[in-house]
């Protein structure tokens, strides 16, 4: 049987930043491998074999951060819920070198860790085996003609429904309005509802929310932030 054809798949965020200083090398160089969630790359996996989730993590429910910035989202959710397994996924190394200092600080083994594409990770997560996801802060491409370019499209969607199991949670958090008006507009299409009954509902963050250093810098400069809650129907 011939391996699946990789997609043709651009990328158009930043994958490096500024020069990472020697501690953050030494995570990259000495934490990275032991918290990879397997093979996901189309090089080390060109079959597209699903990941061994209970390998990974036992028989805890499995949640995906998408895009987890300097990671101190994650780390908090999965020092606040040690029964639950919780991958990150970044591809923006800076951010990757960030959350693994995190890590080594809080002392958190329930983690793992794929910095790079999202859609990658999607083609070998099983299918509905996420039990919760979040979408924090995404870059919100402002120009029109780069909507298209935004997480909440087709693109992302449909294999994020894929991977969710029936009832699964998906949190999306922005201060961005129009990307509101989009991620209203289109996370329903694919399998979604949107959970909210009331203003509150979007404007008061979750109970178990950490504040981000994205959210800090959105409030400082008067942008408002919205909590968006649906399930996975």
């Amino acid at each position: 049987m011939n391996d699946p054809v990789r997609p043709r798949r651009n990328f158009y965020g930043r994958l490096k930043g500024k020069a990472l200083k020697k501690s953050q090398k030494a995570y990259l160089d000495e934490d990275l491998g032991a918290l990879s969630p397997g093979a996901v790359s189309w090089e080390e996996n060109p079959a597209r074999t699903p990941l061994d989730l209970p390998g990974l993590f036992g028989d805890r429910p499995v949640w995906l951060e998408i895009g987890f910035g300097g990671g101190e989202h994650l780390v908090h959710q999965a020092a606040a819920n040690p029964d639950v397994g919780i991958i990150g996924c970044e591809p923006y190394i800076n951010g990757v070198a960030m959350l693994l200092g995190k890590i080594r600080r809080a002392g958190v083994s329930n983690l793992a860790v794929h910095p790079g594409d999202a859609r990658d990770l999607f083609d070998v997560l099983p299918e509905a085996s996420v039990a919760r996801a979040f979408l924090l802060y995404p870059d919100p491409w402002p120009k029109a003609r780069h909507h298209r370019r935004r997480f909440v499209t087709e693109e992302h969607l449909v294999p994020l429904a894929r991977v969710l199991k029936p009832g699964a949670i998906f949190r999306v958090a922005t201060d961005i309005e129009d990307y509101v008006r989009q991620t209203l507009e289109e996370v329903p299409k694919f399998g979604f509802e949107w959970l909210a009954e009331g203003p509150e509902d979007w404007r008061a963050p979750w109970e178990d929310w950490l504040s981000t250093r994205y959210e800090q810098k959105a409030l400082r400069e008067g942008r408002r932030p919205h909590y968006l809650t649906f399930r996975r129907t």
